[in-house]
């Protein structure tokens, strides 16, 4: 994060045309490791005929992980998506990469995903309004309908809403080997105080819970100002976990939050440079009225809200790097546009 940013202060000057071409690069690159992953869970489905080598964790290696390669992805994909006449294999390459990020099912990146592209055409494409409309309608169709007939992504995406409001209700997919395992609703992943080793939090009660006990932890330790300090955090979620008699599992998960692991373990200060960064990034993307950069700003501050994206080195440097990257393109002529 301090590195990064001071090698660019001597690196040649990006103008568009060379950042164009590095994200170019990047994204040519991100087809490639699609087309080997689908390879290589080919050939493991037909060694198992086991469709869950198809999705999500078992698709790609548990490092870089789906999140990651997610968000890796949709960066090539958005790249692909703003060019205005595309060729045969740049077309092929949106297909390659809409399929990669669909199977790695991430609830979060696939939303977010969704909402840049509606809004791509909303408000970039220059076509008529009834093409704009039937684009619009037709992207829309196809995502729904997608993760309808779709198993193992219609489960993730059910499993949130079915379980949200509803208390303790029965995990069907994780009973059949052992006891009987409960879905954490949100109110009770925010007011409950005794859980069970049992009990399983779905991706959005799992979030409400590291809220409450980050709120808990500022009430009661001293990280107003300086936080715990960097990936110090831990130990006070362990101590937590075991207060609410959870599975040991959740012992090691951080706060799935970057704002709130940030704030936990740097403090107020370290907080609002966070958010000064982002909310400068965007203005500098509005500014220049550059989609990819956009599509970029409104990606981190949305993924910042379900993930903990620092937490891994492979999330500072991809964020650091392009974070130089858009902003040392200076005016909105030198922005990297399609052609």
């Amino acid at each position: 994060m301090l590195f990064v940013p001071v090698a660019f202060f001597f690196v040649p000057e990006i103008n568009g045309k060379k950042a164009k071409s590095i994200i170019k690069f990047f994204s040519y690159g991100m087809v490639f490791f699609a087309i080997i992953f689908l390879i290589d869970a080919s050939k493991r489905y037909f060694d198992t005929c086991n469709t869950e080598v198809f999705f999500h964790n078992e698709l790609v290696p548990y490092d870089p992980g789906a999140i990651y390669m997610s968000v890796f992805a949709s960066l090539a994909f958005f790249y692909f998506i703003q060019i205005s006449s595309k060729s045969n294999i740049e077309q092929v390459c949106v297909g390659i990469l809409c399929l990669l990020i669909f199977l790695l099912s991430s609830k979060s990146i696939i939303t977010i995903d969704f909402i840049i592209v509606i809004c791509y055409y909303a408000f970039f494409v220059k076509i008529p309004s009834g093409t704009k409309t039937l684009t619009i309608v037709s992207v829309t169709l196809f995502l729904f309908l997608s993760v309808f007939f779709v198993k193992e992504v219609r489960e993730r995406f059910l499993i949130e809403y079915e379980t949200a409001f509803i208390d303790n209700t029965l995990n069907n997919e994780l009973t059949k080997d052992q006891q009987n395992v409960y879905n954490v609703s949100i109110n009770e992943a925010w007011n409950k105080e005794d859980f069970h080793k049992n009990s399983f939090f779905p991706g959005t009660a799992l979030r409400i819970y590291q809220l409450r006990i980050f709120v808990d932890l500022l009430q009661e330790q001293e990280i107003f100002w300086k936080g715990f300090g960097l990936e110090a955090s831990q130990p006070y979620i362990r101590e937590k976990a075991e207060q609410h008699n959870l599975d040991d599992i959740y012992k090691e998960y951080n706060f799935h939050n970057q704002y709130i692991q940030t704030f936990a373990e740097l403090g107020i200060a370290g907080f609002l440079i966070l958010i000064g960064m982002l909310l400068l990034n965007l203005k500098n993307a509005l500014a220049h009225k550059d989609f990819l950069h956009i599509a970029f700003a409104i990606t981190m501050i949305m993924l910042f809200l379900s993930e903990s994206f620092f937490c891994r080195q492979r999330g500072i440097v991809f964020f650091i790097i392009l974070y130089c990257l858009f902003n040392s393109v200076s005016s909105e002529k030198e922005a990297i546009k399609s052609t």
